[in-house]
């Protein structure tokens, strides 16, 4: 997946898109994640075992619009024509845009839901040719594909294989103090800038799909 300029740039870009929407999510929800459903699946365990029937019927519902938003994504991926990625950075920009005019209305729980729905989707966008594609929301991937490279290049493999991997995790962190920043500021209508940033991206896939 990461195998031209093109495609790392456009990764990492929505690393740090996710990561700036995730600090935004985990800082409204008090602990829980927008698009790192590994946390939440442990923090449901958590809640189980003692007993917060509340607190984990919250983290599975999480993670059941997660699975339908990467489920929708995946449907428009499988779709014919060229400009498949367009339209699903497109679909995230709207449900991002959704998500703060719920806020503006005063409905936060479908804010919520719109931004996870929006996560889950993201990760449909290297999913060209079907199959898992590339985790875009979550970097624990990205992270032991750095160890796994980086041995292999200490026993001649490519010297810089790793570094792909290490810039998606450098992303998603600078795209969380971001959005830790832009929480603080102006709650969650901080989602605004995160729709005006899929829909550019948007538009510049649209523009470049055919270069």
């Amino acid at each position: 997946m990461l195998d031209s300029r093109r495609n790392i740039l456009l990764a990492c870009a929505l690393s740090a898109l996710a990561g700036y929407v995730d600090a935004i999510g985990f800082l409204h929800l008090g602990g829980l994640f927008v698009s790192f459903m590994s946390g939440n699946s442990t923090r449901m365990g958590v809640s189980l075992a003692a007993g917060q029937w509340a607190g984990a019927a919250e983290s599975l519902g999480l993670i059941v619009l997660f699975v339908i938003g990467a489920g929708a994504g995946s449907l428009i991926v499988m779709g014919r024509g060229a400009h498949r990625q367009p339209f699903v950075l497109l679909a995230e920009a709207l449900l991002l845009a959704a998500a703060a005019l719920c806020y503006a209305s005063g409905l936060p729980n479908a804010a919520v839901a719109a931004i996870v729905l929006a996560m889950g989707l993201e990760n449909a966008v290297f999913q060209i040719e079907g199959g898992a594609g590339l985790g875009l929301t979550y970097v624990t991937g990205a992270l032991v594909k750095v160890g796994q490279l980086a041995a292999l290049a200490l026993r001649g493999g490519p010297r810089w294989g790793w570094v792909s991997n290490l810039l998606l995790w450098a992303a998603l962190m600078a795209g969380s103090v971001c959005g830790a920043l832009g929480y603080l500021w102006i709650n969650l209508a901080a989602i605004w800038f995160a729709a005006a940033w899929a829909l550019a991206l948007s538009a510049v896939v649209a523009a470049t799909v055919h270069r």
